[in-house]
């Protein structure tokens, strides 16, 4: 990668059992490399000792959240105090391999590298391994290819596919899905690096019921956007088949025709699928 200036970017969240650690750790990394870097920890209104600890490391930017504003709305702060074109982004609770940040950087020709969580050692959480599935099963549908990781937090990216994106990032733990998807629906190259993913340290902020819901509806959201014939279109040819049912089961089995009700439905689907088609006109402008 042809990187001028590289912004490390850290979200932080009570993570005073690690935080200290994460950063002698990406140095240390660092230090074997060319690459000239900056570090920016954002202190998303922790209530512990990270916020006195942060303040005390020489030689960093921290950016401090009067109160907890949540994963993605903490990178998105970073990003923009960030001076760098091109942005690493990583967890500072011990779960990524920082050692392998030079790997991330080894690649060029790509808009953004992905460490993705497939390598021979990853401890994902039990309870997290179903809605993961979910989740990537719906955003392969979205992308039409296959996702390694579709929200690992270990990635790097230029800075100005964020900044072109910026006002679609939730505040939450969807920033990395969003950006993945919205990188795969607009042509942007994309490489994924097989990384191993270790236990945390300290307690995850991470409310799996709650941040599943979140991200279905997040997903849904980037498909309409991003995909809107495949959405539009499905949903149309789902009102279709419901048309033609009613009509052969009324005709056949109740020897009537429901003929309002067929023509309702047929006339939905009609104009779903034209919305969809109007949505994608809309989105090529």
């Amino acid at each position: 990668m042809k990187i001028k200036l590289l912004s490390i970017v850290i979200p932080v969240y009570n993570e005073e059992r690690s935080i200290d650690e994460t950063i002698k750790q990406i140095r240390k990394v660092m230090a074997s490399t060319s690459v000239t870097y900056e570090i920016i920890a954002v202190n998303d209104g922790s209530e512990d000792k990270s916020k006195e600890i942060l303040d005390n490391v020489k030689n960093i930017n921290v950016v401090h959240n009067a109160y907890n504003l949540g994963y993605g709305a903490s990178l998105k702060r970073g990003i923009l105090a960030s001076k760098g074109d091109w942005i690493l982004i990583t967890d500072a609770d011990g779960t990524y391999p920082l050692e392998d940040i030079p790997k991330l950087l080894s690649y060029d020709n790509y808009d953004m590298v992905v460490g993705a969580r497939t390598g021979k050692s990853v401890k994902t959480p039990f309870l997290r391994k179903p809605a993961k599935f979910i989740i990537g099963t719906f955003a392969n549908l979205i992308v039409g290819q296959r996702i390694p990781d579709v929200n690992s937090g270990f990635r790097v990216f230029r800075k100005e596919i964020a900044m072109r994106f910026f006002n679609l990032f939730p505040q939450g733990f969807s920033f990395t899905i969003t950006i993945t998807l919205a990188c795969l629906t607009n042509a942007y190259l994309v490489k994924y690096v097989p990384i191993n993913y270790l236990s945390r340290t300290g307690k995850s902020s991470i409310h799996p019921i709650k941040d599943f819901i979140g991200f279905m509806i997040l997903i849904l959201r980037m498909a309409t956007l991003f995909k809107p014939v495949m959405v539009f279109s499905t949903i149309s040819a789902l009102l279709f088949a419901a048309s033609v049912s009613v009509f052969l089961y009324s005709f056949f089995v109740l020897q009537r025709l429901l003929d309002l009700t067929v023509l309702i439905l047929f006339l939905g689907s009609l104009q779903i699928f034209l919305y969809g088609l109007l949505a994608e006109v809309i989105k090529n402008r």
